[in-house]
């Protein structure tokens, strides 16, 4: 019989501490071997119990989540899955988290949201036993956070019958900094990109905001009828389906309330489906880190139009299961580790594609 994950709950909440400890001990995989109000005893509970996995409230008295995980990733590097506020600030704090090496993260329903602390529980055990098989993101793998745009990549010469190509990305845990690696190496002049990553509604736009400042090219949430263009990288707004269609000047995106599609909305199967169709061998596709295998039908597809298709490496990933699902099934041509993928789809377009 596989060992259950042991899991340590943080929240300064008594009530929440005990609405977790429950809920996840609901599961027969899952162990709650304690809960802490607070860092200081957290950290004292870490060493002398070593738990698999810890739940980190965002926002805690005398130090607050984020302080608290730049301190524990680089001196005890364990997989941590963030339990967020839906207020603005506690969205920022929980991107703030995704950045110092935390895996995932869950947000606390509303008291008016029907059926949300079950259903916050059933995605906070699920992500649970994703973290406990991720590779968390060491200090010497942590870039140091960047207080304006970055310094813009070398241009690279876009000719004028490449205006028209576009890249497809595709990512889920451990997606936000795989997708801040691959295009803040792009220059300004790349073919318009669009990308969907595994997020709620309301966190997508903050994380858009946040790479524009990174990026030579513009970044920006995605709405619907957004012209897809030379120079712009748009990301799939959370709750939504995004779709590439073709239209006589070009590409533009459709942004429409669905049903999942793989388990997601936004799906990554979706958008590559749409880009198979609509862009065919004008298109290249990217899969990065994630659990499951969301993307890899969609991303075959691209492939036998004709498109050139990449996914990240084993070594690589925070979670192994995206990328290799589309390598196994015929979708990726190769796997690259992630400080490649960049240069390759530049060498890629430079050359024609």
């Amino acid at each position: 019989m596989p060992r259950k994950i042991r899991v340590l709950v943080v929240d300064d909440s008594p009530l929440v501490r005990q609405i977790l400890t429950q809920g996840l001990a609901r599961d027969p995989g899952i162990e709650v071997i304690g809960s802490s109000a607070d860092a200081y005893l957290a950290r004292d509970m870490i060493i002398q119990q070593n738990p698999d996995v810890l739940t980190l409230d965002v926002e805690m008295p005398r130090m607050d989540g984020l302080t608290f995980l730049k301190r524990l990733i680089p001196q005890h590097p364990m997989p941590v899955v963030m339990v967020s506020s839906l207020t603005e600030r506690g969205k920022k704090i929980t991107l703030d988290c995704l950045d110092a090496g935390a895996v995932d993260f869950v947000h606390k329903p509303s008291s008016t949201q029907p059926g949300g602390m079950e259903g916050m529980l059933l995605e906070l055990r699920a992500k649970i036993k994703i973290a406990a098989g991720a590779r968390v993101r060491t200090p010497s793998r942590i870039q140091p956070a960047q207080t304006g745009p970055a310094q813009a990549p070398p241009t690279v010469p876009i000719a004028p019958h490449q205006a028209k190509k576009l890249i497809a990305i595709g990512a889920s845990t451990g997606g936000t900094e795989a997708i801040k690696e691959v295009i803040t190496n792009f220059p300004a002049a790349m073919p318009g990109v669009v990308i969907v990553q595994h997020m709620p509604p309301g966190f997508t736009k903050i994380f858009a905001d946040r790479l524009n400042q990174l990026c030579a090219m513009e970044v920006k949430e995605a709405e619907d009828g957004d012209k897809v263009r030379p120079g712009l990288i748009l990301v799939a707004p959370g709750g939504k389906q995004m779709r590439v269609e073709r239209k006589d000047i070009g590409y533009q995106v459709s942004c429409q309330a669905g049903p999942n599609v793989s388990g997601h909305c936004p799906s990554v199967d979706v958008l590559m489906h749409s880009v198979a169709t609509a862009a065919g061998a004008e298109a290249a596709g990217i899969i990065l880190t994630g659990m499951g295998a969301d993307g890899a039908d969609g991303m075959l597809a691209m492939r036998k139009a004709g498109a050139r298709t990449l996914a990240q490496d084993e070594t690589t990933s925070v979670v192994f299961g995206m990328p290799r699902v589309a390598y196994e099934r015929g979708g990726a041509e190769r796997l690259l580790p992630l400080n490649r993928i960049a240069s390759t789809v530049i060498n890629l377009f430079r050359g024609g594609l």
